[in-house]
Parts: C-alpha cells; structure tokens; sequence
C-alpha cells in the first residue's frame, strides 16, 4: 500500500484567509495545525513516510516541505498548473514507479478526520491483504476501483456533497486485517451529485448511503486501465508531458517549459466525471462507508462547527456556549466578545476585534480583507471570490 495525496483546490469558501498563495489545505484552522499535516501524520503509521507522495501546484510545494520534511522531495509531484483530479491522479498513476499490483489509496489534503484510528483500520480492510481492493470474490469485480464514502447523517441531509448508493443485493462484509476491523462493502449502484434537500434527505435514510469524501483506493494496474478504458485523452495526455524534453532534469516529473505547456492542454475534469461514473455503470465500482468523524473543513460554518465541537468534547461547554472560536490568528492578535453566541473570530489583520451581541456570525480579519457574514451564508462566500476574480481585483485572491 501506498497513499498519494492531493494537495490541490482553491478553498475559495475560506476566503478571505485562503488566497492563491496559500490554499485550505496549508492554513492553521484547526487546533494550531494545517490539515495537510494531519493528513501526512494519519496515514504515516501505516505506511511510513516513504510511502507517501503528494501531487500539489508547483507554486505550493514550499509547504509541502516546510509542513511535512519528512516527505522525500522526489515523492512530491508538482503540477505546473492544477487540471482537477483525473490529470492529477493519471500523473500519480504513470510518474510514481511502483508495483502494478500494489494498492494505491489516493486522499484528499483537506478533510478533517476525528477517529485516525478507526480510519487506519478502514484503509487497512480496503488495501491490506484480502482486503476491498483486492476484489472479494463474493462482490464479482476482478479489478475494483474502490470509492470510500462517511454514512449519511438522516438527521442531517447534506445538499452540497455527492451521494454514494449502493447495491444493497450485494453487500459484503470484509476485513484487510485491522485488529477488530470489518468494513461492510457494495457494488456502487448509482453516484447523485448535489441533491436537493428533498431528495438528500430521502437519500440519507436509505441504508448504506454514504456521502463521496473523494478518497479512493485501486492496484495500480487497475486505474491504468481504467483510464486508459473511459479517459484515455488523459491518460495520454499526462503522459505527452511527461515525455517532454526536458521534463525531469530539474528533479520534477513536469519541470520545462514544454512539459508546463503539454500538462496545461489536459483536459481538466473530476476522476469522479471522468472515470468512476462510468466505470460504475460497467459494475466495477466497490465502496465503503466509514463513520469516522468526517468533514471536509469546507466553509468557515464548517470550521466554526468543529471548533465548537472540540471544545465541548473537551470540556469546554455546549456548541454555541463555548465563546467565539478564533482561528490562525496574527501574533498578538486579541478578540474581546460580549455576549455573542455561535460566533467564529479570525482575527489576523493585526488589530484588536471585538463583537457584541452577535448570533451566529463568522468575522475573519486579514492585513486587506474584511468578511462579515451570517453562518447560514457561509457557503456564499465562493461568490464574492469569483465576482473579485471577474473584477480583475486579483490582489485580493
């Protein structure tokens, strides 16, 4: 086994604290650590830091480096330019020289993860020995591509993340060799992208509905043919730059001029759009779902939920009674708050910040940029960066 890490996407609902410069996966926003580092430090007991690669844009390699020095420098893959999952992980597939029948588990940078434990013990009933990649015989796939979904909350339908519906016919019960492990796995039977609230709550209390968390986990010879079979533009595609003169003579798989222009050419798309949908109307799709303590940090409600809830599990009081939380905060930087409640506080602009009487309200302060929004809007906050990025106020992305 080994883990490839994508340490790419914008964060755009972050802003004004992700810029360009320094996306989600690089910032402080939960407990003094980036969730990039957490992520490198919950797969490292599994397969040591030799076995971990990071596929990032070359512009963010620095923190790769600077927050995981453990990772060898040639286990970092830099993009010239991000082109969404599916060139990213062709590039992973073709560059990183490993078995073909080794298991690749690929991982997002960005999620927060409450139970590292229990999620080590679910990628070891994925990838270990007898494992979900492996293709249970009971399940009838010679060669799975396996997407791990986090179990629907019917208490909480979410409208915002894909669905993952299984094949209830087909479910299976596997273990990879976790102590105490056991992961109960099906046949995908449909992928619902971003249901509305209805159909997301109808979703969520269908058994074995898991929420796509965009982690997956396939042999090596498995996703090469499954790129070659339904994105095979791609997967030649990564491969033109890849063979570009003078790509790898600085130490990068895609360094040169030439390898930055034929990687850009790329069609950029998601694995899910490119590969997993259709490999999954062909039956060659397995999941899992995982109840692990799963988020995926998207939205400062999101940060402001989990800071709260850290806080209470730890004896602090109630979500909501626990003051405001206050996130990657400047040096020096003070907040004072008088009866709010349900309030987040970034407060990084140098300046003392105080709230009064507020009610579920995230405030994020940066050297240029100033946020006030309601919580229930936080997700709107993509809108404000892409109407900046129309502007042409580019300083401010």
């Amino acid at each position: 086994m080994y883990v490839v890490i994508l340490a790419g996407g914008g964060g755009t609902r972050l802003w004004p604290l992700s810029r360009a410069d320094r996306p989600k996966p690089f910032l402080p926003l939960v407990e003094g650590e980036t969730l990039f580092q957490r992520t490198v430090a919950r797969v490292r007991p599994l397969v040591g830091m030799d076995g971990i690669y990071v596929v990032v844009e070359r512009r963010h390699v620095p923190h790769v480096l600077a927050q995981a020095p453990g990772i060898p420098a040639d286990h970092v893959l830099a993009e010239p330019m991000g082109r969404n999952t599916a060139p990213a992980i062709a590039l992973a597939t073709l560059a990183i020289d490993r078995p073909l029948g080794e298991v690749m588990v690929v991982l997002p940078a960005d999620a927060w993860i409450a139970d590292d434990a229990a999620f080590r013990d679910v990628l070891q009933d994925v990838a270990g020995p007898g494992g979900l990649a492996e293709g249970p015989a009971e399940l009838g796939v010679d060669a799975p591509l396996v997407t791990l979904g986090v179990r629907a909350d019917p208490e909480h339908p979410q409208t915002g993340y894909g669905h993952l519906v299984p094949d209830l016919a087909t479910a299976t019960h596997v273990s990879g060799g976790a102590p105490g492990g056991g992961l109960v796995a099906y046949r995908l039977a449909a992928f619902v992208e971003k249901p509305d609230l209805e159909r997301a709550a109808q979703l969520a209390r269908q058994e074995g509905v898991a929420w796509n968390a965009g982690m997956f986990a396939w042999r090596r010879r498995a996703i090469l043919a499954a790129l070659e079979r339904h994105a095979g533009d791609i997967l030649d595609g990564v491969a033109h730059a890849l063979a570009a003169p003078g790509a790898g003579d600085g130490g990068g798989p895609l360094d040169g001029a030439e390898a930055a222009r034929r990687y850009e050419a790329v069609r950029s798309i998601s694995i899910d759009y490119a590969v997993m949908e259709p490999a999954a109307a062909e039956h060659q799709v397995l999941m899992g779902g995982m109840r692990v303590g799963w988020s995926d940090v998207g939205s400062w409600a999101a940060v402001r939920d989990l800071d709260h809830a850290l806080r209470a599990s730890a004896g602090g009081g109630l979500p909501g009674e626990t003051g405001p939380a206050m996130v990657g905060g400047a040096t020096g930087a003070r907040t004072l708050d008088e009866g709010s409640r349900g309030l987040l506080v970034h407060a990084g602009g140098g300046r003392l910040v105080v709230t009064v009487g507020l009610s579920d309200t995230i405030v994020v302060d940066t050297p240029d940029a100033l946020l006030v929004c309601s919580a229930d809007h936080a997700q709107d906050v993509r809108a404000i960066v892409e109407r900046l990025r129309e502007a042409g106020e580019t300083e401010y992305l």
